[in-house]
């Protein structure tokens, strides 16, 4: 019968407690009729708003010179879209007074307006993310994942009477039911592959030679054995691709051993203790499971709204929260703007991982859509209006990136989730306070 006709797009690479699921290969595609690289979609969301000044580009149109926050983005600008002037009008008080934080993480990808309480009974909406999963999450191993490099809380008040799980979730499977992102990347990566067994022991017992042993120790007979049956080009596409895994283990192993030197307790096991490590590996994480198509819909908070942490490593030593109320303070806003080239710098290189990995005749960056911005415009204003707000990729197609648009006051940010839900095969007549789907995106 020929290779091509044993070789599936669910194949995997299986070995004692592992399932290694396969990168797109021209040999497992020619096998299935009229196939098609699937499109993703995920929403990354950076705390207290942004320095306004320094992120939004002065022409309309065209890509030309990025403004200071952007230029991480240079080199990727061609797939990139600036969005302004659109609104998370469910983030606002409407009567409920302060919270802003608070509301804008509940109600950036939900639309809703939170219902004011630190107890129980905690009402918000349904995210964008789970509007989609519902539809097609089934098509995938994992309907969604839901990440970030700080815990959710799901009690406690966080924000004048808001409740915790306001300010640590973004993503909402009902209107009462948040759901918790997953912080550590090992515990990531065992849910993408698995480990050695499910009590952690190698064929022989030996509990730690098996922590020892990569996952592709125990699939290397499965590995050898397709490796054989591709085309030279899939194989050696292969052979990368299960290096970058073995090259995420022994980063988290390194991390896991930094860790284990910390005070009992100090640090969760495999999370590093360099912050812009974390997010890279949990970037690294999702990239890896929309290379499998391990799943198509994804969330990441990078840390939870209203977070004060300090950035030393980047010269900014005071809290970030802290300076977002900089009363227009100069010296302030220069620390808020370095904050944000930072983590803007980090998500660069995602889209820069994206955009190396082939699929089918384009990059993989071609076949995703990743919104990236905040619930909140200026973090001193606390404002949800004109908010910052990037789209990345190219939609399979159906996205004309490498432009600024400019959208008149008041424009629901839910219209940009109202079109994403259409290309992503998910489509919905209306989406919390959407009059529509965005337009002028293709």
């Amino acid at each position: 019968m020929g290779k091509r006709a044993v070789i599936s797009r669910r194949t995997m690479l299986h070995g004692l407690g592992t399932a290694i699921a396969l990168p797109w290969l021209e040999s497992v595609m020619a096998a299935e009729a009229a196939a098609r690289p699937p499109r993703r979609m995920a929403f990354f969301c950076v705390p207290n708003g942004i320095h306004m000044a320094d992120w939004t580009p002065k022409e309309e149109g065209p890509l030309g010179k990025l403004p200071p926050t952007l230029e991480p983005l240079e080199p990727l600008k061609s797939s990139v879209l600036v969005l302004t002037g659109l609104t998370l009008d469910g983030g606002r008080a409407h009567g409920d007074g302060p919270g802003d934080h608070a509301r804008s993480a509940a109600s950036f990808l939900t639309g809703a307006h939170p219902y004011k309480t630190n107890g129980k009974d905690i009402r918000n909406g349904v995210s964008v993310d789970q509007a989609a999963a519902e539809q097609i999450g089934r098509q995938t191993r994992f309907a969604s994942l839901e990440l970030g490099c700080e815990r959710s809380a799901q009690a406690g008040n966080c924000d004048s009477g808001y409740s915790c799980a306001y300010t640590s979730n973004i993503s909402w499977r009902t209107p009462t039911s948040p759901l918790s992102k997953e912080v550590n990347p090992r515990a990531v990566f065992d849910r993408l592959f698995g480990s050695a067994d499910a009590a952690g022991r190698s064929p022989s017992g030996d509990t730690q030679a098996a922590h020892r042993k990569s996952v592709l120790d125990f699939a290397a007979e499965d590995a050898a054995d397709l490796r054989r049956r591709l085309d030279p080009g899939d194989a050696r596409k292969l052979d990368e691709y299960l290096h970058a895994v073995r090259e995420i283990e022994r980063r988290l192993e390194k991390a896991e051993a930094a860790a284990a030197a910390l005070p009992s307790g100090a640090r969760p096991d495999g999370v590093p203790k360099d912050f812009a490590e974390h997010v890279r590996l949990m970037m690294e994480m999702l990239v890896l499971a929309f290379q499998t198509d391990s799943t198509r819909i994804a969330t990441f908070m990078y840390v939870n709204e209203g977070n004060n942490r300090s950035y030393p490593d980047i010269g900014v030593r005071s809290g970030h929260h802290e300076l977002s109320h900089h009363g227009r303070n100069p010296e302030k806003q220069a620390q808020i703007a370095k904050i944000n080239h930072f983590h803007l710098g980090l998500f660069a290189q995602f889209l820069q991982k994206l955009a190396s990995l082939q699929e089918g005749p384009h990059p993989l960056l071609h076949n995703v859509m990743v919104m990236y911005g905040s619930g909140l415009s200026d973090g001193d204003r606390h404002n949800h209006d004109d908010l910052p707000i990037i789209l990345a990729g190219h939609g399979g197609g159906s996205l004309r990136p490498g432009r600024h648009l400019r959208y008149r006051r008041e424009t629901p940010l839910t219209n940009l989730y109202l079109a994403m839900l259409e290309r992503i095969g998910a489509p919905m007549p209306k989406f919390a306070d959407s009059t529509g789907p965005l337009e002028g995106l293709a």
